[in-house]
């Protein structure tokens, strides 16, 4: 339900803003293939130099193997804001850009290659952790829920598909934990890093 504040400002003709994060747990054996889709929308939004047709493209093939893999989705969360000036909102998305790129494993390097002593069997991760950073103007219910629970997430993953064909998006950022091939994020560093998360 809009605020009265809500309702005066779009009377007014303001653009109405909102950023929203969105946490998404899988835990399983069969994800793994999913770092590599992420790591791959990772590497063309750095090449692109932040470009938002490819980071569109990417977000949309973050949320289609999200949706495909649905069955290991264990938890959740969301937060987010409106704005009705466009400098709030982009203040906005670089705190939680620092946020996020400051959570446990989600630090992501390219060039690194195998020493010649490192074994060439890695472990395999059983917990990822997506963290999906949007603004757009406008409204969209599915996105300005609490999405701790699978029908809304699902929903708010479409929304995000939705809105990038529509255009509408001025924001994106996606961070993944574990973000190096090799690296694990257990069940202890997933409750002290992402303290937010509820299960589904």
């Amino acid at each position: 339900m809009s605020s009265w504040r809500d309702r005066i400002n779009k009377m007014t003709g303001r653009t109405r803003y909102v950023v929203c994060r969105i946490f998404i747990h899988l835990s399983g054996q069969e994800i793994a293939p999913l770092l590599g889709v992420l790591n791959e929308a990772a590497i063309e939004a750095v090449e692109s130099d932040g470009d938002m047709e490819v980071l569109g493209e990417g977000l949309v093939n973050i949320c289609q193997k999200l949706l495909d893999l649905k069955i290991y989705w264990r938890s959740a969360a969301n937060e987010g804001d409106v704005f009705w000036k466009e400098e709030d909102a982009g203040d906005y998305v670089t705190e939680l850009f620092t946020d996020s790129a400051q959570r446990y494993g989600s630090g992501t390097e390219f060039d690194e290659g195998v020493g010649e002593n490192e074994p060439l069997t890695l472990p395999i991760t059983r917990n990822i952790v997506v963290m999906i950073t949007v603004a757009f103007e406008g409204e969209h219910p599915d996105l300005e829920t609490n999405l701790a629970d699978l029908q809304a997430l699902e929903n708010s993953l479409k929304a995000l598909i939705n809105l990038n064909y529509q255009g509408q998006l001025r924001a994106i950022q996606v961070h993944f934990a574990p973000a190096q091939l090799g690296d694990e994020l257990t069940n202890d560093q997933l409750l002290i890093n992402y303290p937010e998360l509820v299960p589904l």
